[in-house]
């Protein structure tokens, strides 16, 4: 299989021809101030040193150098190597609520960023387990597949934010069933956990039974209640203003944690409040530990890079064009090196 890492770069390919195009055009009007002085035989005999084939030899080794450099900037692959390791680790799918409710300032900075720092500690933590990330609020989505990639994990993380989904609200359950479909067969009878993060306003659906339904199937549901329950005014974004009810008056966003706490027990997992402090996630990584730990087969391709032969190719392409002169060269034209009758045309 044969491919480019970095495929964008190719864009640059675009330079060779429109250097070709302005070369062409250079020597039509070299060759046409020439014809301005005289008979072309006068002017060959005049200038016996002159030649039109070295430079169009020259612009073909220089264009052809560059192809050769830009490709190798594009980093070809070619070839597959697959490799499976064995790890002995758990599933955790983290499902975040970013319903606008998670803007408000009870916790620092917001419930929201207090939420992915959260999850990018517990993903700091893990080595042979793999990870899934859920976003929800009116609608739930998978934002990122269960995985072991904990680069990538961190990446979408921080992408993370209310305008994600369209629809506001707090579909608690929805994000659980989103969670149980997301994780598949569980073959290698690994440790299966549900981590969702909520103030616990679930406006929705029945979470109650989505984590029931978690847990006949041997998976956890561990909750994070983020907020407090005196609660504060939902901001919004851009303005000093906050969010108001259709009489006007200004929505106080509280933690609901009776709703959090019935969620975890009837999931079999655990509740646990989140605040200014990092005892949260060490409770809830302790949690986890404590899971049965399964076999996981994890498969990881690597390409073979080839760069390195488009990069000498361009070298040696670059070395010929600093030997070939751009005119003739008296001693090597004696020894018949280059034996090519050359007039002015």
């Amino acid at each position: 299989m044969f491919r480019f890492e970095k495929p964008e770069i190719l864009i640059l390919l675009i330079i060779i021809p429109v250097l070709a195009g302005i070369f062409i055009y250079s020597q039509r009007q070299r060759k046409r101030n020439l014809k301005l002085l005289g008979d072309k035989d006068l002017i060959a005999q005049l200038m016996p040193n002159i030649s039109f084939r070295r430079p169009l030899i020259k612009a073909v080794i220089v264009l052809s150098a560059i192809f050769f450099i830009i490709v190798a900037l594009a980093q070809p692959q070619f070839g597959k190597r697959k490799q499976t390791d064995t790890r002995r680790g758990i599933d955790v799918m983290i499902a975040i609520d970013v319903s606008n409710s998670m803007l408000a300032q009870d916790i620092e900075p917001n419930r929201l960023e207090k939420a992915k720092l959260i999850v990018s500690q517990l993903v700091d933590r893990m080595n042979d387990d793999r990870i899934g990330l859920v976003v929800f609020a009116g609608d739930a989505y998978v934002q990122l597949p269960i995985t072991a990639d904990y680069v990538s994990a961190k990446m979408f993380l921080q992408s993370i934010s209310p305008e994600m989904v369209a629809r506001q609200g707090t579909a608690i359950g929805t994000a659980i069933d989103l969670c149980i479909k997301s994780f598949g067969e569980n073959k290698q009878k690994s440790g299966r956990a549900i981590v969702l993060i909520t103030d616990g306003e679930n406006h929705e659906d029945d979470a109650v039974t989505a984590a029931k339904l978690a847990k006949q199937n041997d998976i956890q549901v561990d909750i994070i209640g983020i907020g407090t329950p005196e609660g504060v005014p939902i901001p919004i974004p851009g303005t000093m203003s906050f969010k108001k009810d259709n009489q006007g008056y200004v929505v106080v966003s509280k933690l609901n944690e009776q709703m959090c706490q019935q969620i975890a027990a009837t999931g079999g997992g655990i509740y646990v409040r989140a605040d200014n402090t990092n005892s949260a996630n060490r409770i809830i990584a302790r949690q986890l530990d404590q899971m049965a730990k399964g076999t996981i087969e994890i498969s990881n391709a690597d390409f073979n890079e080839q760069f390195q032969s488009f990069a000498i190719i361009a070298l040696l392409l670059l070395i010929i064009d600093s030997v070939v002169l751009s005119r003739k060269n008296k001693t090597l034209s004696r020894i018949k090196i280059f034996d090519l009758k050359e007039k002015i045309v």
